[in-house]
């Protein structure tokens, strides 16, 4: 689903979308699940320092895992992210492994690695649903997270279904046309 951009973008960025019906009855294979992380591992960080971390349930492959997750999902985010055959959480590390001192760009880096992993699955023909919505402390507690590392993202990943594997306010919302700010709204001083 191509959008239309305001200037010429790779068509990869234009078709990214996140929808909230995903097929539950499509699985993903391990070996495009292992290109999306591999995308996530190549992404820039500073000082090189990787600080993204995750933890990914399989429906079929980790079920017990997949599932943890699920229930370290908000209650709003459960019933349309039931159907995405993977979910992962997306963490990251606030300290730097070389020194111990604080990284100040590891929410960044984990937004940037999550990203490559997104454009990897949309260049797949997959879907990416990345949510807030968490309980970072029942997923520490789950997973017995170390204090440096902060669980605060989540991950549906799978591939579209139909309106009708979720609810209808969730399939209004992957009807709505897909707006953006315009670009000089976004730009606060200069100019391109």
């Amino acid at each position: 689903m191509k959008n239309p951009t305001q200037h010429p973008i790779h068509e990869l960025l234009a078709e990214r979308w996140s929808p909230y019906a995903i097929d539950p009855e499509k699985t993903v294979s391990t070996d495009d699940l292992t290109g999306l992380f591999e995308a996530a591992r190549w992404t820039m960080s500073s000082y090189n320092a990787q600080p993204w971390r995750y933890i990914v349930g399989v429906r079929g492959r980790s079920d017990e895992v997949w599932q943890q997750i699920y229930d370290v999902l908000l209650e709003g985010n459960q019933p349309w992210a039931k159907n995405a055959p993977v979910l992962a959480l997306g963490l990251a590390e606030h300290n730097f492994e070389y020194n111990g001192k604080p990284n100040k760009a590891a929410l960044h880096d984990l937004g940037a690695a999550s990203a490559a992993l997104t454009f990897e699955a949309t260049a797949r023909g997959m879907v990416v649903h990345q949510m807030i919505g968490i309980d970072p402390d029942k997923a520490v507690q789950i997973f017995a997270i170390p204090a440096s590392i902060e669980p605060l993202t989540a991950l549906a990943i799978g591939y579209v279904g139909n309106a009708d594997a979720v609810e209808d306010e969730f399939a209004q919302r992957d009807n709505r046309k897909r707006e953006r700010k315009a670009l000089q709204d976004l730009i606060l001083a200069g100019s391109l």
